[in-house]
């Protein structure tokens, strides 16, 4: 028997991961099972609950039977953040679907709440923009279309959670209804400085306390395992947080100073301030992570469509493999030929928090091709973290130094350079698989004891790749400038459009 893992499950949006984390924090085994997403309306993103609990059972029965007879000693669950399942909480059966982070659907209710005069509110209690993106306003929805949603909620028969509460659920058999700050932190329901809901929002939304999880530190025994397929009976369960905030744990990001970016389905940018600061750049403020009786506070800046783009060019253009053909056909020619791609398919966020804006394409002329149609979609990603990076630096009133990334997209070397030559930074890139497992991994390995500090697991070694800036001043400039242009028509031209409607 080999003594001694941590197994880290990875819940994202369009597959689920597993790790098997030993104490020198070497990947042991991993597993991987893509997921699927449904998109019912313009603007609606929905997925099945069960099907996304099926994946983590199978994960990491994979993930484990590679092992040959690992034993475990804690659990850590990352998983796709402001998604949100309600379930019935004697039967467990979810009473709708999930709706998923970038769903739009509730931008109506949203803004009913603005002209209330709620945002200001929202903004200081939560941090976050009155925006569908987060959680509460996508939990009334599904209340208000659950057949006597709110009454059964609040007579506790129903639990509303994210996506990490429906996981924790079901690894307990039912047995423990719970969240921690960082996902509590995402649904605008949670006051910051108290870390703790708050009854106004609460009120505002509504929403109905009974049917809410506990919450708890970020690295915390949460409950113990039942058996489920080859998961053991009996296994702590010691961390859960966001994939975002576990990400830039699992980075090693443990005080201020530095940023990191998520690239994914969407992409998330993150660096830790010195407390809950508001932002004057339209970021958010949110908790980084809760451990060791200490809770770290963060800006974020969310981009809801970065390597869901690249797949949507794929797709349009009936790809085989959408988004690796799409990354082997931008390498066939040096730049985009002045097209830009400005994927706002459901408004654009941070730091612009545009519902309005829509999707552009600019630039193009009988000489433009499918390559640089691909080349300007990885380009846009790039383009829209530097967006979200020059905030944060404004917002901090520091240079930040460098770029840490992980995530998929990520491992496209061009993306790499063109990023670290748009940001005029260096970009680091982690090198091992799953930077957020292996972050849910190191909170899981604290809260047991697995290891016994930060400075421990910051002496881990880790592999990294660097990507210098190598283009000339200039020409970042006049890219830079067009892609702003670009973001611009694409929010300009739908004001226009709706003013005169």
């Amino acid at each position: 028997m080999t003594l001694g893992h941590i197994l880290a499950i990875d819940q994202g949006t369009t597959n689920t991961k597993a790790l098997l984390i030993d104490r020198s924090g070497r990947i042991a085994a991993s597993a991987s099972r893509p997921v699927s997403i449904r998109y019912p309306q313009p603007a609606w993103a929905e997925q099945d609950a069960w099907e996304l609990w099926t994946s983590v059972v199978e994960t990491a029965g994979e993930c484990l039977g590679r092992a040959g007879g690992a034993t475990l000693a804690a659990i850590g669950v990352s998983n796709q953040r402001e998604s949100v399942v309600v379930w019935d909480r004697l039967t467990g059966e979810p009473a709708g679907p999930c709706v998923a982070w970038q769903c739009r659907r509730t931008a109506p209710f949203c803004a009913a709440l603005r002209e209330r005069g709620a945002e200001c509110l929202v903004r200081q209690r939560t941090g976050l923009a009155l925006d569908p993106l987060f959680s509460a306003s996508k939990a009334h929805w599904l209340l208000e279309h659950i057949p006597d949603g709110f009454r059964r909620a609040a007579d506790g028969e129903l639990c509303i959670g994210t996506v990490d509460s429906w996981v924790l659920w079901n690894l307990t058999g039912r047995a423990v209804h719970a969240t921690d700050l960082t996902n509590a932190s995402r649904t605008q329901l949670l006051d910051l400085r108290r870390l703790d809901w708050d009854e106004e929002l609460l009120e505002l939304f509504p929403i109905p306390r009974a049917a809410l999880p506990a919450v708890h530190p970020s690295s915390h025994i949460f409950g113990a395992t039942v058996e489920r397929g080859s998961i053991p009976a009996g296994v702590p369960i010691g961390a859960l947080a966001g994939d975002s905030h576990a990400a830039l744990f699992g980075h090693g990001v443990f005080g201020p100073g530095a940023v990191k970016a998520t690239y994914g389905t969407g992409s998330s940018l993150m660096t830790i301030t010195e407390g809950p600061a508001a932002s004057a750049e339209g970021l958010s403020t949110t908790i980084a992570w809760s451990c060791a009786g200490e809770t770290r506070y963060a800006l974020e800046g969310n981009i809801p469509v970065t390597g869901a783009a690249v797949q949507w060019l794929g797709e349009l253009l009936r790809l085989p493999s959408p988004a690796e053909d799409v990354a082997r056909m931008a390498l066939t020619v040096t730049d985009s030929a002045g097209v830009y791609v400005v994927p706002a398919f459901a408004g654009l966020a941070a730091p612009y928090w545009n519902d309005a804006a829509r999707g552009l394409i600019t630039g193009l002329t009988q000489g433009t091709t499918a390559a640089h149609l691909a080349r300007a979609i990885i380009e846009s990603i790039a383009y829209q973290v530097c967006d979200v990076f020059a905030a944060m630096e404004r917002d901090t009133a520091r240079t930040l130094p460098a770029l840490l990334a992980g995530g998929g997209a990520s491992r496209n070397d061009l993306l790499m350079q063109f990023q670290a030559d748009i940001l005029e930074r260096p970009v680091v890139r982690s090198g091992g698989a799953g930077v957020s497992a292996m972050g849910a991994a190191w909170l899981a390995g604290l809260a047991v004891g697995f290891w016994r500090s930060m400075e421990e697991l910051g002496s881990l070694p880790r592999a990294e790749d660097r990507f210098q800036p190598k283009m000339a001043a200039g020409e970042r400039n006049r890219l830079y400038d067009g892609w702003r242009e670009a973001a611009e028509r694409a929010i300009g031209r739908l004001q226009h459009r709706a003013g005169k409607g």
